[in-house]
């Protein structure tokens, strides 16, 4: 089964879809609701947002991850664009993430600043490829070589700091 299996069975079925990814907002909204108004009530639920951060986030990054390889990469045109797919968990995990700051700040939930660490890994990696992959070799730029040179270590030492803050 490859990927392109996995999105055509999903986009066969994109009510079920829609119900999953809707259910993480909606969930983030009842814990709001249930989790009182004291700071210590709030803080007990701690544990709660950040699983809800994580079901929300890990499509959504996934999702913004390949929109952009479809658009730089596959060259992909936005009229083709699937709606489950490539849109409808970016606006689950914005959804989420704003429900939820309206109640706890986002650093005080477990685990964020790993995605935001990962998000940023995976930028650079992209970064770094998309350079790999339009430059050519016989190409005369206008840029000087140690320009490229200083952008690729720039990129490498991105990657690490990201590597470092995720682990």
């Amino acid at each position: 089964m490859t990927l392109r299996d996995v999105f055509e069975a999903i986009s066969g079925q994109p009510a079920l879809l829609f119900l999953l990814l809707m259910a993480v907002p909606t969930g983030a909204f009842l814990v709001n609701l249930w989790s009182g108004d004291t700071a210590d009530a709030i803080w007990k639920w701690r544990y709660v947002y950040s699983a809800l951060v994580y079901l929300a986030c890990i499509p959504g990054m996934f999702a913004v991850t390949l929109n952009i390889y479809l658009f730089l990469f596959e060259r992909q045109s936005i009229w083709d664009m699937n709606l489950a797919l490539q849109v409808l968990p970016i606006l689950t995990m914005t959804a989420t993430l704003m429900i939820i700051r309206r109640k706890l700040p986002l650093n005080y939930i477990p685990g964020f600043g790993k995605l935001s660490s990962f998000l940023t890994l995976i930028a650079a990696v992209i970064g770094l490829l998309w350079i790999v992959d339009r430059t050519r070799i016989y190409a005369i730029s206008y840029i000087p070589f140690s320009y490229v040179v200083i952008g690729f270590v720039a990129l490498l030492l991105l990657i690490r700091y990201a590597w470092t803050r995720l682990f």
